[in-house]
């Protein structure tokens, strides 16, 4: 339009004189998006208030946050080091290091010196045998006087050479270390250095001021070394407890009592492949799968186990659950069934089903038939059975009825009438529905299963309760993600399929 053809602004007001509800329309509308946006800011202003949501954010503890996230993908390795009143010390393992049972890794250095220790070890007292002419005394009526004599020996002294631990220097990378010697322990992170003096019983002294990555509760007690992903320590008065964290899941294949950990992966190949037997009784082969099945500190069989336990109950409480469900929803439909009463008892029992939430029929049960799958399947049942139940028969009140009156005007009978006239409308949704509560109960039973109701959940719980094995729980959680995603593209793409079909 040229600004020839413009209209004026007397021919606008004209337009709005005439027609004041176009403009009155538009004010409005840009009113009450005004008044909306007003509402969601205010509505989010008091839920900050509310919930305290900035104090929460400003006192919230990241850093632990982190090291919780990053024990997810690390495994770690604790030296203790232990510190007599002498200045000398010993060094040992968690009972279950990643290491083995003879951890000597290259990051700990020890210088060990040999010490003469003098040691007194109480003697044996000896009682003689009572003579034959022993007399009584009144004074003490069940001693026998000069009967019976104890040999007073003194004290055995004896003289012990050990070898014991001067000095131990812990490498975490290039800019962390903790050198321990002498009852001084000095830690370097970060470019700051931090001299502790401990006195080999209960006693922790700070030589300066505390860098931000050391934290002391009070005077004297244990002050923790915080080095972020690479790991942590704890300094006490006779013990420095160290934390040393990498990357990866340790002993994932083979754990420490297999023949076969430690070793490379090529040699292991090899040894598979070609190699003599270790186990004279089986191939190399079915050994390196039976040590990865049962492998005690990540236990592949028993997880794989449980979790095919979480897909079967899933499975089958949304299978029977449907197979009831289906005959029912045809009563609560009130176009199918037009007895108001059936209808409505029906209905309130799909009601009562599906109320209370699954976790509560998990308890239910789990009380009932005890722990196991049982108790998982059936609450997945009861649950879906009147889901299930009422979105079916919505599906059916919905219908289109031209359908079933042609089948109805040539004569069949009223089973026929639902056959051709209902199912063929009907079946496709029904099915849709139940892939997808099949998909979503996968997950469901993971949850139930914590309870107590069978299931890799109960696995999933266990391992969190330790509150040490999350390496483990990332592994149950991924193992529970591919699942679902597997399940999830399955169900789209029945679901797809169906509905295309129902389409053509």
């Amino acid at each position: 339009m040229t600004a020839s053809t413009k209209p004026s602004t007397l021919e606008m007001e004209a337009i709005a004189a005439r027609h004041p509800h176009l403009l009155q329309s538009s004010s409005e509308k840009r009113l009450r998006t005004a008044l909306i946006g007003v509402g969601v800011l205010l509505y989010m202003a008091f839920s900050w208030w509310f919930f305290s949501i900035g104090h929460v954010l400003a006192n919230a503890n990241w850093g632990i946050a982190g090291s919780y996230l990053a024990d997810w993908v690390t495994y770690e390795v604790r030296p203790e080091i232990e510190i007599a009143a002498d200045g000398t010390m010993t060094v040992s393992y968690q009972r279950n290091s990643p290491l083995g049972s003879n951890p000597n890794p290259d990051w700990v250095t020890l210088e060990k010196k040999t010490v003469t220790r003098t040691i007194e070890a109480p003697a044996a007292v000896e009682v003689s045998k009572p003579k034959a002419s022993s007399s009584f005394s009144f004074m003490a009526p069940n001693a026998a006087v000069g009967g019976t004599q104890a040999a007073q020996a003194q004290d055995r002294v004896e003289t012990r050479s050990e070898e014991v631990v001067a000095r131990a220097l812990v490498t975490y990378d290039r800019s962390t270390l903790i050198e321990v010697a002498d009852r001084v322990v000095k830690a370097t992170h970060g470019g700051e250095t931090l001299t502790i003096a401990v006195d080999g019983a209960d006693k922790v002294t700070p030589q300066g001021p505390l860098p931000r990555w050391a934290t002391q509760k009070r005077p004297g007690e244990k002050i923790t070394l915080s080095f972020g992903l690479t790991g942590w320590a704890e300094v006490e008065g006779d013990e420095v407890s160290v934390r040393n964290r990498f990357f990866g899941w340790a002993n994932f294949l083979f754990d420490t009592n297999s023949p076969f950990f430690g070793k490379p992966y090529g040699e292991v190949a090899s040894l598979i492949v070609s190699g003599e037997r270790i186990d004279p009784a089986r191939s190399n082969l079915s050994l390196a799968w039976n040590n990865i099945l049962y492998n005690a500190e990540w236990q592949h069989l028993d997880v794989w186990t449980k979790l095919l336990q979480t897909i079967v109950m899933a499975f089958v409480g949304t299978l029977f659950a449907s197979l009831i469900a289906f005959p029912l929803c045809f009563l609560a439909a009130r176009n199918i069934t037009p007895n108001l009463f059936a209808n409505q008892l029906v209905k309130r029992f799909f009601d009562f089903l599906r109320s209370v939430d699954m976790f509560i029929w998990a308890l239910f049960f789990t009380r009932a038939f005890g722990p196991g799958p049982l108790a998982g399947i059936s609450a997945i049942f009861v649950t879906d059975t009147g889901t299930l139940g009422k979105l079916y028969s919505e599906a059916l009140e919905n219908i289109d009825d031209k359908q079933r009156e042609g089948v109805k005007s040539v004569g069949a009978t009223p089973l026929a009438v639902q056959r051709f006239g209902v199912l063929p409308q009907v079946l496709p949704v029904f099915a849709s529905q139940a892939l997808y509560f099949w998909e979503s109960n996968t997950r469901s039973a993971t949850i139930i299963g914590a309870v107590g109701a069978g299931g890799i959940g109960l696995k999933l719980w266990e391992a969190m309760r330790t509150n040490s094995d999350w390496e483990n729980v990332a592994y149950m959680v991924l193992l529970i993600l591919m699942i679902v995603f597997f399940f999830d593209s399955i169900s789209n793409a029945c679901r797809s399929r169906l509905m295309g079909r129902k389409a053509h």
